[in-house]
């Protein structure tokens, strides 16, 4: 930790002191420090394991574009550690819809889809500047935004249904090479990758993003998904209330379309987000089915929070009606019966904050 507050305050010419740990991850250190001036910072220090390393590159090319997230105040490739501006206590995305105010939630949710949506959108032509930003930062590995992630997916669904008793159909491969072409060149925009609910903060300037470790630019479908399931590959996912999804889907499409006037298009605009709603079901089924031989949170320390067998079987049964692809929806139908049918799973509930 000394290590970190001498190289983070060499950053601001400055000693920093009173870290606060603000949890991080296996890859990272995140520390709130007090400057010698008594203003408030945030360092956030990786460790030198390659995913680590290649979340440096993505999370400081994603801040030093300055288009969401706090404002990038000085990056050492050498430790590697980046100091950000701190925003603050604000709540999450998170924290209101597992809170008790239907409005709040109803809001946080409309606010977090378009600005979401708004960033796609002015995002477009700033890719070039993010691929200056990841090469000065580049410590020498393929970016999170170069890996062949759905693919990868694909071939490894494969073998995890022979071993949960589950045939294939035979044309399932050929589909889901159609199905990955809603990856990052169908309509491309930037991200930070991961826009769950607790990545989100609702501050009193608006929406503002934490958690750029996986920052890129991929299909805004693959995004716009995110409103549709919901939090396609999220630990806080529960049902929303009745034309809610259809609402916040909305708020991200009229943001998007004015830089891809072809998404106004309905037939454009669902065809992409059936392919992407099948991507996140492949990804999800892939990471949870091999450990749901006991049923288990879908978070460590968050309450309350759904179990992983509820995700899944919510995930199966909403892509069960994909129609372009009968191998793939087929697929959905015999891991409904064959897997989730003995589980014996409540079925996913609301979220806290539509309870009532």
């Amino acid at each position: 930790m000394d290590q970190i507050l001498r190289a983070a305050g060499d950053l601001l010419g400055t000693r920093l002191s009173d870290p606060v740990d603000l949890g991080g991850s296996r890859r990272s250190t995140v520390v709130r420090c007090r400057t010698a001036a008594g203003d408030s910072v945030i360092v956030k220090s990786f460790t030198d394991e390659p995913d680590a390393l290649r979340s440096f590159t993505s999370e400081a090319a994603g801040l030093g574009l300055q288009v969401a997230g706090p404002a990038l105040l000085g990056v050492d490739t050498d430790v590697p550690l980046l100091v950000m501006e701190d925003l603050g206590a604000a709540p999450t995305l998170a924290d209101v819809l597992l809170g008790d105010d239907p409005k709040a939630a109803a809001e946080g949710l409309m606010t977090w889809a378009a600005g979401l949506g708004r960033l796609a959108a002015t995002s477009v032509h700033r890719r070039a500047d993010f691929n200056r930003l990841a090469a000065r930062y580049d410590k020498g590995l393929p970016s999170w935004g170069d890996e062949p992630w759905i693919g990868r997916n694909a071939a490894d669904l494969l073998p995890l249904l022979a071993e949960a008793g589950v045939t294939a159909p035979p044309e399932l491969p050929a589909e889901l090479a159609r199905i990955g072409t809603a990856g990052g060149d169908q309509y491309p925009a930037f991200t930070p990758g991961d826009t769950c609910p607790d990545n989100n903060l609702l501050t009193a300037d608006g929406l503002r993003l934490i958690d750029f470790e996986a920052a890129c630019f991929q299909s805004v479908f693959l995004t716009a998904a995110y409103c549709r399931m919901p939090f396609s590959s999220c630990w806080c996912v529960f049902r929303l209330p009745a034309g809610l999804a259809e609402e916040i889907e909305r708020a991200f499409r009229t943001e998007v379309v004015t830089a891809y006037p072809a998404l106004a298009e309905d037939a454009v605009w669902e065809a992409g987000m059936r392919k992407a709603i099948a991507v996140w079901t492949v990804d999800v089924t892939v990471r949870l089915l091999p450990r749901t031989a006991e049923d288990r949170p879908m978070h460590r320390t968050r309450r309350p929070v759904p179990t992983m067998r509820q995700v899944l079987w919510h995930r199966w049964e909403m892509a069960s009606g994909t129609e372009e692809f009968p191998a793939f929806t087929e697929t959905m139908e015999l891991l409904l019966r064959k897997v989730a049918g003995g589980w014996q799973a409540t079925p996913l509930p609301g979220y806290p904050a539509f309870a009532d």
